[in-house]
C-alpha cells in the first residue's frame, strides 16, 4: 500500500483523541464493573460477553473464551490492538467501592486494559481508518496454556491480514502519566523444568541400606546457580530460580523415595536458552549418579523473548509526544507476556503505562492484593493504543 501522509494521520489522530474523551465515561464503567466481578484463566466468558457488548462491534469466539473483531476497512493489512481478560486468584484488599467479592482480582491491571481498548474502538467509530482495526479480548495470560499461544495457532490473525500488534500493560516502575516503550527485548523467554529423582528409601538409622535421595536433591538445587555461572557469558541476562523442593513424607527418621525440583528459566538469547537447558540435564542427572539415584529432567517451553520492533518504536514515540503522553525510560524485565507469541511473527510493541504517583513511597506493584491504578490511567492507556494503532498504519504503509 501506498505511504500514508503525516497530516492525514494527524488529522485522524485528533478527531479520534477528540471522540476519545466522550468514550471515556463508558469505559470507566466497563473497568468498574469487569472489576468487581473477576474471571479467572479459561473461565473468561462472562467477561468476554460484558467488554464484547461494550464494544458494540460484532466479534468472533477465538482461543476458547477470547473474541477477536473488526473495524475500518474490512479487507487488506491490520492492526491488532490486545487487552487480556483473566484475573489472579487473589483476595482483594483495596477497599475500591467496586472491589471483588469473589476470591479472584484484576491485581494484573487487565481490566484497565480492557475498557482502553472499550474506548479506543467505541471512539473510532465512523473515522475513515486506513488499515484495518483488530480489537482481541485474549484469555489465559496468566496462566497456561496461554491464550497468545492459542490465538496465533488459530489461524484468524491471518485471515485478517494482521501485520503489526499492539499491547500496552500498566506498570508500578513507570512514573503516572509517562509511558516507556524502547526497542528491542523488553521481557525475556520464560521455560520451566522439573526434576524427578528416584532411588531406594529405608529407616533413617540405616542410610548405608538405601539411597540417599533427600541429599540427592538438595545438592543438585544448590548447584543450578553455579551451572548458569559457568555456562552463560555474565554479560547475558539469565535467571534460573528453583520454586519448590521437596522429597518423601514429613518424617524425621524415613529415607525418601523420591524427590521434586521445579524452577523457571528465563533468558534473552535463543543460544544462551538451549545451553542452559542441556547443561541443567547433564547437571542433575550426573548429581543423581554420583548419589546412586536417577533423575527424569523435564524441560516445558514457554513464552519466547518479547522485543520491540525498531521501526514501530519510533513512529509510536512521536504519536505519543503529539498526544502529550511523557516518555519514560525503557521498562526490561526477566519476567514474561504471552504477548511475545505475537511479536515473535510480526512486528510488535509492547508499552508500560505508569501508575505510580510522584513522591509516592512504597509503591504496590502488579500482582499485589492492593494494587489499583487510578482511573485517569484508562485515558493514558487508550492515547497509548491509538498512537500505536497509527504508528502500526505507517509501518504497514512504508513495507
Amino acid at each position: 500500500m501506498a505511504a500514508l501522509p503525516l497530516a492525514d494521520l494527524a488529522a485522524l489522530r485528533e478527531a479520534w483523541l477528540s471522540h476519545l474523551t466522550a468514550e471515556l465515561t463508558v469505559a470507566r464503567a466497563v473497568r468498574e464493573e469487569v472489576h468487581a466481578d473477576p474471571r479467572l484463566s479459561g473461565d473468561e466468558e462472562s467477561t468476554a460477553d460484558l467488554v464484547a457488548d461494550a464494544l458494540e462491534i460484532p466479534m468472533q469466539r477465538i482461543a476458547g473464551t477470547g473474541r477477536i473483531g473488526r473495524i475500518g476497512p474490512q479487507t487488506g493489512p491490520a492492526v491488532m490492538l490486545r487487552a487480556e481478560m483473566d484475573a489472579l486468584p487473589i483476595e482483594e484488599a483495596t477497599g475500591a467501592p467496586f472491589a471483588s467479592t469473589n476470591g479472584a482480582m484484576h491485581a494484573c491491571g487487565h481490566d484497565v486494559h480492557m475498557a482502553a481498548l472499550v474506548a479506543v474502538v467505541r471512539a473510532a467509530r465512523g473515522l475513515d481508518l486506513p488499515v484495518g482495526l483488530v480489537p482481541l479480548l485474549q484469555p489465559r495470560e496468566e496462566s497456561a496454556p496461554h491464550g497468545g499461544f492459542d490465538v496465533v495457532s488459530s489461524g484468524l490473525l491471518d485471515d485478517h491480514q494482521v501485520g503489526v500488534s499492539v499491547g500496552a500493560h500498566v506498570h508500578a516502575d513507570v512514573p503516572l502519566g509517562s509511558v516507556a516503550t524502547g526497542a528491542g527485548v523488553v521481557n525475556a523467554a520464560a521455560d520451566s523444568f522439573r526434576l524427578s529423582f528416584e532411588g531406594a528409601g529405608g529407616h533413617g538409622a540405616y542410610p548405608h541400606h538405601g539411597n540417599d535421595v533427600m541429599a540427592a536433591t538438595a545438592t543438585t538445587a544448590l548447584g543450578l546457580q553455579d551451572v548458569v555461572r559457568k555456562t552463560v557469558d555474565p554479560m547475558h541476562p539469565v535467571t534460573l530460580t528453583v520454586g519448590h523442593l521437596s522429597a518423601g513424607p514429613p518424617a524425621d527418621n524415613v529415607l525418601p523415595e523420591t524427590g521434586l525440583i521445579l524452577g523457571t528459566l528465563r533468558t534473552v538469547n535463543a543460544e544462551d536458552r538451549q545451553r542452559v537447558q542441556d547443561a541443567v540435564r547433564l547437571h542433575a542427572t550426573r548429581t543423581a549418579e554420583a548419589f546412586g539415584v536417577t533423575c527424569e529432567v523435564v524441560h516445558t517451553r514457554g513464552m519466547p523473548v518479547l522485543a520491540n520492533d525498531e521501526a514501530l518504536v519510533g513512529f509510536t514515540d512521536r504519536w505519543l509526544l503529539e498526544s502529550g503522553i511523557r516518555a519514560a525510560e525503557p521498562m526490561r524485565s526477566m519476567g514474561a507476556d504471552d504477548f511475545s507469541f505475537y511479536t515473535d511473527r510480526m512486528p510488535g510493541l509492547m508499552a508500560f503505562v505508569g501508575t505510580r504517583r510522584e513522591g509516592e513511597a512504597g509503591t504496590v506493584g502488579l500482582h499485589d492484593a492492593r494494587f489499583l491504578p487510578p482511573a485517569e490511567v484508562v485515558g493514558t492507556m487508550a492515547r497509548v493504543m491509538v498512537s500505536g494503532y497509527l504508528a502500526g498504519a505507517q509501518l504497514l504503509s512504508d513495507g
